[in-house]
């Protein structure tokens, strides 16, 4: 009886580890190059890239209140700020339009 049940405990720890792992690797990039202001966010092994125009782009807490940042322009949105904790997300937004203006 026992290792029936040791069987199935370490089949739902590697079943977490698999699920964490997934995820272990997420990441947020915002890089500003030759006057584009792209970002790239991994999700799950995903990647989607944006680009925007510097002069043309829009950034903005989603709702104020430590929400996530919008980031539009040219008919499309992106939100970044997962991996920021929302007390910090507004300085984050802050940092992004500065840079935006001294390039």
């Amino acid at each position: 009886m026992v290792p029936a049940f040791t069987v199935m405990e370490l089949l739902a720890v590697g079943a977490a580890f698999l699920l964490y792992s997934r995820h272990a690797a997420d990441a947020e990039k915002i890089l500003l190059q030759d006057g584009q202001l792209v970002i790239e966010l991994e999700t799950a092994g995903r990647t989607q890239r944006a680009e925007f125009n510097r002069e043309w782009v829009r950034i903005e807490p989603k709702h104020g209140d430590g929400s996530l940042i919008e980031v539009s322009g040219q008919g499309h949105s992106v939100r970044v700020g997962r991996h920021v904790r929302p007390e910090l997300r507004p300085m984050l937004a802050r940092e992004i339009r500065t840079a935006l203006r001294l390039c």
